[in-house]
Protein backbone atom coordinates (compact mmCIF):
# COMPACT_ATOMS: atom_id res chain seq x y z
CA UNK A 1 0.00 0.00 0.00
CA UNK A 2 2.47 2.59 0.86
CA UNK A 3 4.30 2.21 -2.42
CA UNK A 4 1.12 2.75 -4.35
CA UNK A 5 0.18 5.85 -2.24
CA UNK A 6 3.39 7.68 -2.99
CA UNK A 7 2.14 8.18 -6.51
CA UNK A 8 -1.23 9.62 -5.53
CA UNK A 9 -1.63 13.72 -5.96
CA UNK A 10 -2.21 15.77 -2.86
CA UNK A 11 -5.67 16.25 -1.58
CA UNK A 12 -7.68 14.33 -4.40
CA UNK A 13 -9.81 12.26 -1.56
CA UNK A 14 -13.23 13.25 -0.53
CA UNK A 15 -14.57 10.07 1.35
CA UNK A 16 -11.66 7.60 3.29
CA UNK A 17 -12.96 4.31 3.88
CA UNK A 18 -10.56 2.12 6.19
CA UNK A 19 -11.11 -1.02 7.06
CA UNK A 20 -7.68 -2.31 8.16
CA UNK A 21 -6.97 -6.39 9.49
CA UNK A 22 -8.11 -6.27 12.97
CA UNK A 23 -5.98 -7.15 16.00
CA UNK A 24 -6.28 -10.60 15.40
CA UNK A 25 -4.68 -13.53 14.09
CA UNK A 26 -6.10 -14.30 10.60
CA UNK A 27 -5.79 -15.30 7.66
CA UNK A 28 -6.73 -13.91 4.24
CA UNK A 29 -5.94 -16.01 1.81
CA UNK A 30 -1.94 -16.53 1.73
CA UNK A 31 -1.36 -13.19 3.85
CA UNK A 32 -1.12 -13.64 7.90
CA UNK A 33 -1.68 -10.99 10.12
CA UNK A 34 -0.64 -12.11 13.56
CA UNK A 35 -2.21 -10.18 16.60
CA UNK A 36 0.00 -7.93 18.57
CA UNK A 37 0.45 -6.22 21.85
CA UNK A 38 -2.64 -3.37 21.78
CA UNK A 39 0.52 -0.65 22.13
CA UNK A 40 2.39 -2.37 18.80
CA UNK A 41 -1.09 -2.11 16.83
CA UNK A 42 -1.48 1.42 17.46
CA UNK A 43 2.08 1.61 16.16
CA UNK A 44 1.39 -0.05 13.11
CA UNK A 45 -2.45 1.82 12.41
CA UNK A 46 -0.44 5.51 13.17
CA UNK A 47 2.44 4.14 10.80
CA UNK A 48 1.05 3.88 7.50
CA UNK A 49 -2.37 6.51 8.65
CA UNK A 50 -0.19 9.14 8.78
CA UNK A 51 1.09 8.70 5.06
CA UNK A 52 -2.62 9.18 4.04
CA UNK A 53 -3.44 12.45 5.28
CA UNK A 54 -2.38 14.45 2.36
CA UNK A 55 -4.62 12.75 0.09
CA UNK A 56 -7.67 14.24 1.80
CA UNK A 57 -9.27 17.31 1.19
CA UNK A 58 -10.00 19.64 4.23
CA UNK A 59 -13.43 18.84 3.63
CA UNK A 60 -12.48 15.07 3.98
CA UNK A 61 -14.74 12.47 6.29
CA UNK A 62 -13.27 8.81 7.63
CA UNK A 63 -14.85 6.20 8.41
CA UNK A 64 -12.27 3.67 10.25
CA UNK A 65 -13.90 -0.05 10.90
CA UNK A 66 -12.19 -2.12 13.62
CA UNK A 67 -13.97 -4.44 16.92
CA UNK A 68 -13.60 -3.88 20.28
CA UNK A 69 -10.30 -5.22 20.83
CA UNK A 70 -9.07 -2.51 18.28
CA UNK A 71 -10.70 0.38 18.68
CA UNK A 72 -8.99 1.63 21.78
CA UNK A 73 -5.98 2.30 19.69
CA UNK A 74 -8.08 3.33 17.03
CA UNK A 75 -10.08 5.96 18.75
CA UNK A 76 -5.95 7.09 20.23
CA UNK A 77 -4.51 7.82 16.78
CA UNK A 78 -7.71 9.03 15.09
CA UNK A 79 -8.11 11.89 17.66
CA UNK A 80 -5.12 12.79 16.72
CA UNK A 81 -5.53 13.79 13.41
CA UNK A 82 -8.98 14.13 13.40
CA UNK A 83 -12.35 15.24 14.54
CA UNK A 84 -13.79 12.41 16.15
CA UNK A 85 -17.63 12.71 15.34
CA UNK A 86 -19.46 9.45 16.79
CA UNK A 87 -18.60 5.55 16.76
CA UNK A 88 -21.28 3.60 14.81
CA UNK A 89 -21.83 0.29 16.20
CA UNK A 90 -23.67 -2.44 13.91
CA UNK A 91 -24.63 -5.61 14.82
CA UNK A 92 -22.90 -8.15 12.83
CA UNK A 93 -25.75 -11.17 13.26
CA UNK A 94 -23.03 -13.62 12.67
CA UNK A 95 -20.92 -15.82 14.97
CA UNK A 96 -19.64 -18.07 17.14
CA UNK A 97 -21.63 -18.83 20.20
CA UNK A 98 -19.33 -18.36 23.32
CA UNK A 99 -19.23 -20.97 26.54
CA UNK A 100 -17.52 -18.94 28.99
CA UNK A 101 -18.11 -15.07 27.75
CA UNK A 102 -20.96 -13.21 25.97
CA UNK A 103 -21.31 -13.55 21.99
CA UNK A 104 -19.09 -11.43 19.85
CA UNK A 105 -21.79 -9.99 17.39
CA UNK A 106 -21.04 -6.32 17.15
CA UNK A 107 -18.20 -3.91 15.28
CA UNK A 108 -17.52 -0.46 14.89
CA UNK A 109 -17.04 2.40 12.92
CA UNK A 110 -15.25 5.89 13.79
CA UNK A 111 -16.50 8.65 11.93
CA UNK A 112 -14.37 11.40 12.00
CA UNK A 113 -13.99 14.48 10.15
CA UNK A 114 -10.94 16.95 8.69
CA UNK A 115 -12.49 19.87 9.83
CA UNK A 116 -15.98 21.13 11.02
CA UNK A 117 -16.71 21.33 7.31
CA UNK A 118 -17.95 18.33 6.03
CA UNK A 119 -20.96 16.59 3.94
CA UNK A 120 -23.52 14.46 5.58
CA UNK A 121 -26.63 14.03 3.81
CA UNK A 122 -29.03 13.08 6.77
CA UNK A 123 -32.00 13.00 4.28
CA UNK A 124 -30.13 10.33 2.34
CA UNK A 125 -30.05 7.79 5.05
CA UNK A 126 -33.01 7.88 6.45
CA UNK A 127 -34.53 4.16 7.72
CA UNK A 128 -37.89 2.89 6.98
CA UNK A 129 -39.23 0.57 9.90
CA UNK A 130 -42.29 -1.32 10.83
CA UNK A 131 -44.84 0.26 13.03
CA UNK A 132 -45.28 -1.99 15.93
CA UNK A 133 -47.91 0.59 17.75
CA UNK A 134 -49.33 2.85 15.25
CA UNK A 135 -50.83 6.08 17.20
CA UNK A 136 -52.87 8.38 15.89
CA UNK A 137 -53.79 12.15 16.87
CA UNK A 138 -57.56 12.91 18.78
CA UNK A 139 -58.70 13.39 15.01
CA UNK A 140 -57.63 9.77 14.31
CA UNK A 141 -54.28 10.73 12.07
CA UNK A 142 -51.37 8.83 11.74
CA UNK A 143 -48.45 10.52 14.16
CA UNK A 144 -45.05 10.11 12.45
CA UNK A 145 -45.96 7.29 10.61
CA UNK A 146 -47.70 6.11 6.89
CA UNK A 147 -50.28 3.81 6.56
CA UNK A 148 -49.98 1.26 3.27
CA UNK A 149 -51.54 -1.63 1.53
CA UNK A 150 -48.16 -3.42 2.48
CA UNK A 151 -48.08 -2.34 6.32
CA UNK A 152 -47.49 0.78 8.55
CA UNK A 153 -44.00 2.19 8.46
CA UNK A 154 -42.05 5.26 10.32
CA UNK A 155 -39.25 7.27 8.60
CA UNK A 156 -36.60 7.83 11.31
CA UNK A 157 -33.36 9.17 11.26
CA UNK A 158 -30.33 7.42 11.30
CA UNK A 159 -28.59 6.72 14.79
CA UNK A 160 -25.06 5.64 15.34
CA UNK A 161 -26.72 1.85 16.66
CA UNK A 162 -26.91 -0.22 13.63
CA UNK A 163 -29.48 -3.48 13.27
CA UNK A 164 -30.52 -3.42 9.68
CA UNK A 165 -27.72 -4.76 8.15
CA UNK A 166 -27.14 -8.64 6.87
CA UNK A 167 -23.65 -10.06 6.29
CA UNK A 168 -23.35 -11.28 3.19
CA UNK A 169 -24.12 -15.46 2.61
CA UNK A 170 -24.24 -17.90 -0.10
CA UNK A 171 -27.38 -16.91 -1.38
CA UNK A 172 -26.87 -12.97 -1.72
CA UNK A 173 -25.53 -11.63 -5.67
CA UNK A 174 -22.91 -9.82 -3.62
CA UNK A 175 -21.04 -12.93 -1.35
CA UNK A 176 -17.30 -13.61 -2.08
CA UNK A 177 -15.13 -15.97 -0.33
CA UNK A 178 -13.01 -13.32 1.46
CA UNK A 179 -13.39 -14.07 5.12
CA UNK A 180 -14.06 -10.27 6.56
CA UNK A 181 -16.29 -9.25 3.44
CA UNK A 182 -18.07 -5.56 4.28
CA UNK A 183 -22.09 -5.64 3.54
CA UNK A 184 -22.51 -3.33 0.58
CA UNK A 185 -25.86 -1.89 2.26
CA UNK A 186 -23.20 -0.51 5.37
CA UNK A 187 -21.26 1.05 2.39
CA UNK A 188 -24.43 2.44 0.83
CA UNK A 189 -25.08 4.58 3.87
CA UNK A 190 -21.42 5.59 4.35
CA UNK A 191 -21.16 7.05 0.99
CA UNK A 192 -25.03 7.95 0.64
CA UNK A 193 -24.15 9.92 3.98
CA UNK A 194 -20.92 11.54 3.47
CA UNK A 195 -20.09 11.92 -0.24
CA UNK A 196 -22.21 13.86 -3.41
CA UNK A 197 -21.77 12.34 -7.06
CA UNK A 198 -18.52 14.13 -7.67
CA UNK A 199 -17.27 12.95 -4.84
CA UNK A 200 -14.09 10.96 -5.19
CA UNK A 201 -14.06 7.81 -2.79
CA UNK A 202 -10.66 6.02 -2.06
CA UNK A 203 -10.25 2.58 0.08
CA UNK A 204 -6.41 1.58 0.51
CA UNK A 205 -7.56 -1.81 1.99
CA UNK A 206 -9.75 -2.55 -0.86
CA UNK A 207 -10.32 -6.43 -0.25
CA UNK A 208 -13.14 -7.81 -2.68
CA UNK A 209 -14.07 -4.60 -3.90
CA UNK A 210 -17.56 -3.67 -1.84
CA UNK A 211 -16.00 0.24 -1.43
CA UNK A 212 -15.76 0.27 -5.27
CA UNK A 213 -18.96 -1.51 -5.91
CA UNK A 214 -21.08 0.37 -4.15
CA UNK A 215 -19.62 3.93 -5.39
CA UNK A 216 -20.08 2.63 -8.80
CA UNK A 217 -23.20 1.90 -8.18
CA UNK A 218 -24.36 5.01 -6.25
CA UNK A 219 -22.38 7.14 -9.43
CA UNK A 220 -19.18 8.08 -7.00
CA UNK A 221 -15.81 8.38 -8.54
CA UNK A 222 -13.76 5.87 -6.90
CA UNK A 223 -10.28 4.58 -6.33
CA UNK A 224 -8.76 1.28 -3.96
CA UNK A 225 -5.52 -0.70 -3.31
CA UNK A 226 -5.39 -4.45 -2.99
CA UNK A 227 -2.62 -6.41 -2.36
CA UNK A 228 -3.83 -9.57 -3.04
CA UNK A 229 -4.18 -10.44 -6.74
CA UNK A 230 -7.40 -13.15 -6.17
CA UNK A 231 -9.60 -10.43 -4.11
CA UNK A 232 -8.15 -7.86 -6.43
CA UNK A 233 -10.01 -10.17 -9.28
CA UNK A 234 -12.81 -10.45 -7.32
CA UNK A 235 -13.47 -6.66 -7.17
CA UNK A 236 -12.73 -6.21 -10.71
CA UNK A 237 -15.35 -9.17 -11.35
CA UNK A 238 -17.92 -7.75 -8.67
CA UNK A 239 -17.60 -4.42 -10.78
CA UNK A 240 -18.24 -5.91 -13.69
CA UNK A 241 -21.52 -7.34 -12.39
CA UNK A 242 -22.08 -3.82 -11.04
CA UNK A 243 -22.41 -2.44 -14.22
CA UNK A 244 -25.50 -5.06 -15.14
CA UNK A 245 -27.16 -4.96 -11.82
CA UNK A 246 -27.08 -1.32 -9.85
CA UNK A 247 -29.31 -3.23 -6.62
CA UNK A 248 -28.27 -3.10 -3.29
CA UNK A 249 -29.76 -5.14 -0.87
CA UNK A 250 -32.12 -3.50 1.77
CA UNK A 251 -32.18 -0.37 -0.12
CA UNK A 252 -34.99 1.06 -2.14
CA UNK A 253 -37.03 4.01 -2.91
CA UNK A 254 -34.21 6.31 -1.08
CA UNK A 255 -34.75 4.75 2.33
CA UNK A 256 -32.89 1.94 4.13
CA UNK A 257 -34.88 -1.08 5.33
CA UNK A 258 -34.88 -3.01 8.14
CA UNK A 259 -33.42 -6.67 8.17
CA UNK A 260 -35.29 -8.42 6.24
CA UNK A 261 -38.74 -6.14 5.52
CA UNK A 262 -38.03 -5.53 2.22
CA UNK A 263 -38.16 -9.47 1.24
CA UNK A 264 -41.06 -9.65 3.29
CA UNK A 265 -42.89 -6.55 1.66
CA UNK A 266 -42.01 -7.92 -1.97
CA UNK A 267 -42.76 -11.30 -0.99
CA UNK A 268 -46.69 -9.89 0.15
CA UNK A 269 -46.99 -7.59 -2.88
CA UNK A 270 -45.94 -11.03 -5.38
CA UNK A 271 -48.57 -13.34 -3.57
CA UNK A 272 -51.37 -10.14 -4.14
CA UNK A 273 -50.52 -10.12 -7.72
CA UNK A 274 -51.11 -13.90 -8.40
Amino acid sequence: MEAAIAHLPNAFVDLLFLDPPYNLTKTFNQRQFTRKSLDEYEQWFEGWLSQLLRLLKPTASVYICGDWQSSAAIYRVASQYFKVRTRITWEREKGRGAKTNWKNCAEDIWFCTCSNQYTFNVEAVKLKRRVIAPYRTANGVPKDWQKSDRGNFRITHPSNLWTDISVPFWSMPENTDHPTQTPEKLLAKLLLASSDRHSVVFDPFLGSGTTAVVAKKLGRPFLGIEVDQHYACLAVKRLDLAAQNGAIQGYSGGYFWERNTLAQQQCKAFQNSN
